[in-house]
């Protein structure tokens, strides 16, 4: 108010016994009273006054979560349900959200939070509308029904989600966690489950191109929970990429026991041996990462076996003549045609690359002398099938 506190003493120790000195509520009370006439600009006194014995016997909510929602309340109905809209989706929404939903919803959205920016509700600025306190947002969150704000969510993300093939997938992960606060018990028509599980895929994906494994694994972990009782029968390549992804994502968080479920998962409906070559590897790292070298090193000679590579018996064999055949075969390639050796394109030969990669680390420390057939087999791989990123491991 810009007035010295011998002045505002009165108004301050009434608005102190109402709010018992809460911010918001101090914030929302005074707007309240200013809306209601009972503080005011005075233009012949050039500057505020208020009627206190009017503040002092007007009645207000011992809870600032109810005067809030008396505040939201007594908006227009068109306002009240745009801010709902908006606690739908946290503390702030993006006006491009806003907007995405006006056609959808057949409602001024902007405009109508435009009003609740005026009343204070809310704050407008970097191209997003917030809400002015965390308690505002909860108030009109609490405002609707429980199964209408899991309707409200699903409604939201189908609205919001991005159409397969579509380059712009900027709303990809706000359609996302709308669809999961929906939950699976939102989905109405059985082919939606697909669709879900299909967009969390996505934002899954998104998520790890960005790092946040721990987002990932959340939109994986939702993915899987949207699928059907017969998902491994009715959308195999789905079902076994999403849990490949998430046991990927629970193999770099650390959490083993979730990569250990997945992963059972995965070995018990895979359909093909090289569909369970994923989850066989972030086991053998979880092993050769446990101080269990021993058991990871015989566990990744039995898959590269299977896979047509065998390494049996290796540590018997003459270390020499191993290092002398590896240099016969380095001397017929020049160094222009190592550099530039196509890429390797077989996912299989891809990953038995990675096999011999953490076998060749785990066989360094423990069995020295057979670490120079894992060499030879990366070089050999990699000449024949291409260049893959366990290639530099063998040719170092």
């Amino acid at each position: 108010l810009r007035l010295s506190p011998r002045l505002t003493r009165s108004l301050s120790s009434v608005i102190y016994h109402k709010t018992k000195g809460n911010p918001l509520f101090v914030s929302q009370l005074m707007l309240s009273l200013s809306k209601e006439g009972l503080l005011r600009p005075s233009l012949s006194r050039r500057r505020w006054e208020w009627d206190k014995e009017k503040i002092q016997s007007q009645k207000l909510p011992d809870d600032v979560a109810m005067f809030i929602t008396e505040s939201i309340q007594a908006l227009s109905a068109d306002v009240k349900s745009s801010i709902c809209v908006l606690s739908c989706f946290g503390a702030s929404a993006d006006i491009t959200v806003i907007k995405t939903l006006d056609g959808a919803l057949n409602k001024n959205l902007v405009d109508n939070l435009d009003v609740a920016v005026r009343e204070g509700l809310l704050d407008k600025a970097d191209n997003q509308y917030r809400f002015s306190h965390d308690r505002i947002q909860e108030a009109a969150y609490n405002m609707m029904h429980i199964l209408d704000r899991c309707n409200f969510h699903f409604f939201y993300g189908m609205t919001l989600a991005p159409a397969d093939g579509e380059t712009d997938d900027s709303l990809l992960l706000v359609a996302a966690n709308q669809l999961n606060l929906a939950g699976p018990e939102a989905v109405q028509d059985k082919s939606q489950n697909a669709v879900v599980a299909n967009l969390n895929l996505r934002a899954g994906k998104k998520a790890m191109e960005m790092s946040d494994f721990v987002a990932a694994y959340f939109y994986f972990d939702n993915g899987i929970s949207f699928l059907r009782k017969k998902h491994w029968e009715e959308h195999y390549a789905l079902s076994l990429e999403l849990f490949d992804l998430a046991a990927r994502c629970a193999h770099t968080n650390g959490d083993v026991i979730s990569l250990n479920l997945l992963s059972q998962q995965v070995l018990t409906k895979s359909q093909s041996f090289e569909d369970k070559l994923n989850v066989m590897y972030y086991a053998m790292c979880v092993l050769a990462s446990s101080s269990k070298l021993p058991e990871s090193i015989e566990r990744g000679l039995k898959i590269l076996s299977r896979l047509g590579i065998d390494l049996q018996g290796c540590e018997s064999g003459s270390v020499e003549a191993c290092v002398q055949e590896t240099k016969d075969l380095l001397s017929g390639y020049s160094d222009d045609e190592i550099l530039n050796t196509e890429r390797m394109t077989d996912q299989t030969k891809i990953m038995a690359m990675k096999f011999l990669g953490i076998l060749e680390t785990g066989m360094t420390q423990i069995m020295p002398k057979s670490a120079p057939y894992v060499t030879q087999r990366i070089i050999q791989l990699s000449l024949l099938h291409g260049m893959s990123p366990v290639s530099p491991i063998g040719f170092a």
